[in-house]
């Protein structure tokens, strides 16, 4: 049977059990909607929601005989209506059949999956090619051909994880930089971690793939419809775990190069402003904004200390020599959570949190770091 064949044939498969199903099961099952999967945007994600009814409908059915069987059993046969117990073993037909049925149960299930796993892990003739690599606690997006990386965090306040204001629509999945796609493009992702293992997990895109450390895993997905379609890191990756959601923008292809040449602009903006002098209010507002997403996760928002972390207010790296404070902020701290952020933040940003931190939470070491200072560094 060709691949092709194999296709069709599933596909009739799913969709007339799907169709039998739906007639079996009354419609108000399916009225709320958040008990199924999301809706699919993606010809692999419609394949994963085809296999699933498939596999349901299959278990259910089963369920339905077994137990149906069972208790008719036990009703009919019961020792109040004077039935004895028989004794007899070693029937071969019944055992030729209890072996025959499953077998072929286990074929149909399988043949579907087949095909499925196969297409997903077909990342050929691929239009574009985006990099992801996961970080506690957030993801870095490198688009090779188009000259394109970013860091991508979670932007919901700290007011409101704190439980300080009202929680909003999106709590805990929204993101500053979200991952652009042109719609109607077989995009190929290259997945891999940098700390500890990752998974991205975008539901509606019908794509989930483990992010580990030293290893590069494959998949890829073809957004039919536009629009926005969030997700979460899917594996247990230390305190902040449920932090780094994952926001895909699905647009047009003018809108998708208009967008590449926009961070092209803001990458050379930001490399231009490592050769400037900020002010110290400059520095101060921009750090403040680093920090909170970057720092605030373990150090506290009011720079308190969160759990094993230790606070910044009069800690000895913020109030004490410069050079030491960029140090550890660059290059991290062996055997604990402090990441290295040298490649994760630029010079600009860098000469900001550690001006902020060195003046602020109750540290008053009037110390302004320039991005000169940080490159230097480097």
């Amino acid at each position: 049977m060709s691949m092709t064949h194999l296709k069709q044939f599933t596909g009739m498969m799913s969709r007339s059990l799907l169709g039998l199903s739906l007639w079996l099961v009354s419609g108000s099952v399916f009225a709320e909607y958040g008990l199924n999967f999301q809706k699919p945007v993606t010809s692999i994600g419609h394949r994963v929601l085809e296999l699933h009814n498939l596999i349901l409908l299959i278990c259910v059915v089963i369920f339905i005989v077994v137990f149906g069987v069972m208790f008719y059993s036990i009703y009919a046969h019961r020792k109040s209506k004077g039935y004895k117990a028989a004794k007899f073993h070693d029937n071969a037909k019944l055992e030729v059949v209890w072996t025959v049925i499953p077998f072929a149960i286990l074929v149909s299930m399988a043949i579907p999956s087949t095909a499925t796993l196969i297409e997903m892990d077909d990342v050929s003739k691929s239009d574009l090619t985006v990099k992801i690599t996961g970080y506690q606690w957030k993801w870095k997006y490198d688009y090779p051909d188009q000259d394109v990386s970013f860091f991508s965090t979670l932007a919901t306040p700290r007011d409101q994880i704190e439980n300080k204001t009202a929680k909003g629509k999106d709590y805990l999945l929204e993101v500053d930089n979200p991952v652009v796609l042109p719609v109607g493009k077989k995009v190929r992702f290259v997945v891999t971690a940098n700390d500890v293992i990752h998974a991205w997990w975008v539901p509606a895109l019908g794509v989930k793939k483990d992010a580990i450390p030293g290893f590069v895993n494959e998949m890829w997905a073809r957004v039919d419809e536009p629009g926005i379609y969030r997700g979460q890191c899917a594996e247990l990756c230390g305190k902040d775990h449920g932090y780094m959601p994952i926001v895909v923008q699905a647009v047009s292809q003018e809108e998708f190069d208009k967008w590449a040449a926009l961070q092209k602009d803001k990458a050379a903006a930001a490399e231009a402003s490592a050769g400037k002098t900020w002010s110290k209010d400059e520095l101060m507002e921009k750090g403040k904004k680093v920090y909170a997403s970057t720092c605030a996760a373990c150090h506290g928002a009011n720079g308190e200390g969160v759990g094993p972390f230790p606070k910044m207010t009069g800690s000895k790296i913020a109030t004490g020599p410069v050079a030491g404070h960029l140090n550890i902020v660059m290059k991290g701290k062996t055997g604990t959570a402090m990441q290295a952020f040298a490649g994760q933040l630029n010079d600009a940003d860098i000469a900001a949190v550690v001006t902020f931190e060195r003046n602020s939470f109750g540290n008053k070491t009037g110390d302004v770091v320039q991005p000169s200072q940080v490159k230097a560094a480097r």
